[in-house]
């Protein structure tokens, strides 16, 4: 993977791109930064069996941290997923049991792998809390970790306290989350040498809460860093689509063909964001993309090199070629079908409806109304009379055209049309 830029004072960069919402003691930790590698770590509960787009900032956050010369800990929460965090929640969630734990850890395990460098000079570590939470036992933990932390701490949590006034209110499970996470930062600081968290700035009550807990059990300091929750021009979170469709991070769970579609109909006013946020390109590099995609923003260049970007990032380079190229397919009206390449197609097939037939036999009338773009063959010579019918991107003029082996794209594909939206695409062979 192609990683753009390489950061030597860190804050200073995340603070031109937007990433820092909160820190303690400011001054303290860009001094323990310039000092040498820091260790530092960011959390992800297995939720699901994949991350999200919710989780990218912390990923990539630990990879700019790592290209300054820090050292990242991943860490799955193997024993925190089975709590539940409360935070940004009005509702309880349900709680996991070991075999659906199991499953969502052997999903994000390999996504959280693929953001960081595991050797070289400053190695990263892929860590699960449950390996240092699971024996231990209650009485312990109220003594170790309870002991150091006030209920008026917990309770001036906003979520904590928006849940104890709604509904029926907070369960001890999840009031203990912050508890489990402020003893990981613990554990991390001791065994680790561990010096920072971050996380989204809905994590700060947690995150101070282990810096504080630090303190108090080993008597040194540690530090805290969040950023802004990834948010739309409306305040929603950009965790699902226009369609209401969740953002994975798993090809199984998103294409990235849809992943790459994602990202191609974010507001203009929210590119310079989302570009420096979201993409390791030098700022004066997305200055530019900025500057020309306000010349001329009917042409969405912004949220073309954002969602080529960011395709790139998740799923690869060649996947983000392949997904663009789909997606030229299907939006380029006047594009040279014989040029595509054959994944570009099996992309297409994917994601529009196809059919298989074996030979190819039929005239446009018929396959008009087999694959559905024309309810009968009346309507079908009508939409070919009108010029709203095409083959591989030609309009068809006759209605008693028949395609034949030279169509075949690739020796297989023929992608029909009926107006600008509607597709078919025929799999021979």
């Amino acid at each position: 993977m192609a990683w753009h830029t390489v950061v030597v004072d860190i804050l200073s960069d995340l603070e031109a791109r937007g990433l820092i919402h909160d820190t303690t003691d400011r001054e303290a930790l860009a001094a323990r930064l310039a000092e040498g590698p820091i260790v530092l770590y960011c959390g992800f509960d297995p939720t699901a069996e994949s991350l999200h787009v919710g989780n990218l900032i912390g990923l990539l956050t630990l990879r700019r941290f790592q290209l300054a010369g820090h050292r990242p800990i991943s860490l799955a929460g193997g024993a925190t997923g089975m709590v539940g965090d409360p935070s940004g929640r009005n509702a309880e969630r349900n709680l996991l049991d070991d075999e659906g734990l199991a499953q969502n850890l052997q999903g994000i395990l390999p996504q959280l792998r693929q953001f960081l460098e595991f050797e070289g000079d400053v190695p990263a570590k892929l860590l699960d809390n449950r390996a240092w939470t699971v024996g231990l036992g209650v009485l312990d933990f109220l003594r170790d970790v309870g002991k150091h932390v006030t209920v008026n701490q917990m309770v001036a949590k906003e979520s904590v306290r928006n849940r104890m006034s709604e509904g029926d209110g907070i369960s001890y499970t999840e009031f203990s989350y912050m508890l489990l996470q402020g003893y990981d930062y613990l554990w991390l600081a001791e065994n680790e040498d561990c010096d920072l968290q971050v996380g989204g700035s809905d994590q700060w009550g947690n995150i101070v809460l282990g810096v504080d807990l630090i303190r108090r059990r080993l008597g040194k300091s540690a530090h805290a860093l969040t950023w802004p929750l990834l948010t739309k021009p409306d305040g929603s979170k950009y965790g699902k689509t226009a369609g209401g469709e969740t953002i994975w991070l798993s090809p199984e769970k998103m294409s990235p063909y849809r992943f790459y579609q994602a990202w191609i109909g974010v507001d203009d006013s929210e590119v310079r964001k989302l570009l420096l946020q979201l993409t390791f390109l030098s700022l004066e590099e997305i200055e530019e993309i900025v500057t020309n995609h306000q010349r001329e923003p009917h042409l969405r260049l912004g949220q073309r090199r954002l969602a080529a970007e960011l395709t790139a990032t998740v799923h690869g380079e060649a996947a983000a070629v392949t997904a663009v190229e789909a997606s030229e397919v299907l939006f380029e009206p006047g594009l040279d079908l014989d040029s595509v390449s054959e994944s570009a197609l099996e992309f297409v097939s994917r994601e529009i409806p196809s059919s298989r037939h074996s030979p190819l036999k039929d005239g446009i009338v018929d396959l008009l109304v087999e694959t559905q773009l024309c309810r009968s063959r009346k309507e079908a010579k009508s939409a070919i009379s009108e010029g709203g019918v095409y083959v591989n991107g030609n309009r068809v003029n006759d209605a008693d055209y028949l395609p034949t082996t030279e169509d075949l794209l690739h020796g297989k594909y023929v992608l029909l049309r009926r107006g600008k939206k509607l597709w078919h695409l025929l799999v021979v062979g």
